[in-house]
């Protein structure tokens, strides 16, 4: 497929960020990420996103990432497409040259097994620099190089991201394998307007792609032409039914989603940040769709007593949606 047929594919859809199902001692259950596979292919996804933060991309050894990935591959539908997060943990002594082989390795690997989109994890090893705008250019151009289309990854610094200055998007619009940029800023409406405008104004060849769980409506309305959030990997159908809403233009169905969708987001995603991810898993297991002994985050904190009963509260409110 050329970059402009894959961009055209993931337009106007949700792509769910997928979290993985583990065991309590860190082992991935395979059971549960079988039964979800399953039950995500029968959501109406044009494509998923593995080893993103949501998949805890970074955190996985080589062997489970070609496991997980695999696992994605041979259980869903031929015409469905699987986007990639790529990049390299900043352990605070790794230097810049090996931190850029190993996003470009891992991109490698993802290419290797068949991936159809990357999505470079956020370059954080260069915040804060005087050369930072020159290695992210730099990083983002070596990871090209291994020829699939890209979606960039804008993300708010207080998650871990780094700050893209309209200098440096500028130049990244302009590498031929950038499709889209994910932009999650949670913390800047402003940043993530400068960006809409920016892509209208300048870059309209490249898709703006809304990762903001928590003003998912709102960023829809303000240019969003696709959607790849963590929220979307779970009440799936949900979510792509507010987005055809809008984009439909049928507005007063798109507000009633889009006011559903903010309750579920405020049930999921709220500090600490990093517990969305246990916390998507444990509705995951509610809803039956994988077994409750796989619901667990080793890397992020524990969903408490308390976050539980709210969380089944609100999911029997929402009942079979």
């Amino acid at each position: 497929m050329k970059f402009k047929d894959i961009q055209d594919n993931i337009k106007n859809s949700i792509i769910p960020a997928v979290p993985v199902p583990f065991n309590e001692d860190g082992s991935i259950n395979y059971d549960a990420q079988q039964s979800y596979v399953k039950w995500m292919n029968q959501q109406p996804i044009k494509c998923v996103a593995l080893w993103a933060h949501t998949g805890r991309g970074l955190f996985l050894s080589k062997e489970q990432r070609e496991e997980v990935f695999n696992s994605w591959r041979n259980g869903l539908s031929d015409e469905k497409l699987i986007l990639c997060g790529v990049g390299a943990k900043n352990d605070g002594q790794i230097d810049d040259e090996r931190y850029i082989e190993k996003a470009v390795e891992m991109a490698v690997h993802a290419k290797e097994l068949g991936a159809d989109v990357l999505l470079p994890y956020a370059p954080t090893l260069f915040r804060g620099r005087q050369d930072q705008d020159e290695m992210i250019i730099k990083y983002h151009k070596k990871i090209a190089e291994v020829g699939l289309p890209m979606v960039l990854f804008f993300l708010y610094e207080a998650a871990g991201g780094i700050t893209y200055s309209k200098e440096v998007l500028r130049e990244l619009f302009k590498i031929e394998n950038v499709v889209g940029i994910k932009m999650a800023t949670l913390d800047s409406v402003m940043t993530y307007q400068d960006v809409s405008n920016l892509i209208m104004e300048e870059a309209p060849h490249v898709s703006l792609i809304t990762g903001e769980d928590r003003m998912f409506g709102y960023t829809v309305m303000r240019g969003a032409v696709g959607a790849l959030v963590g929220l979307g990997s779970i009440y799936t159908k949900l979510q792509n039914e507010m987005l055809n809403a809008y984009y439909n233009g049928d507005y007063k169905k798109f507000i009633e989603k889009s006011i559903v969708v903010d309750n579920l987001a405020e049930h999921t995603f709220y500090y600490p940040m990093e517990g969305y991810i246990e916390r998507v898993l444990y509705i995951l297991a509610k809803k039956g769709i994988i077994q409750m002994e796989a619901a667990n985050d080793p890397y992020g904190p524990l969903v408490t007593e308390e976050e539980k009963k709210r969380i089944d509260r609100f999911i029997e409110k929402l009942g079979d949606m």
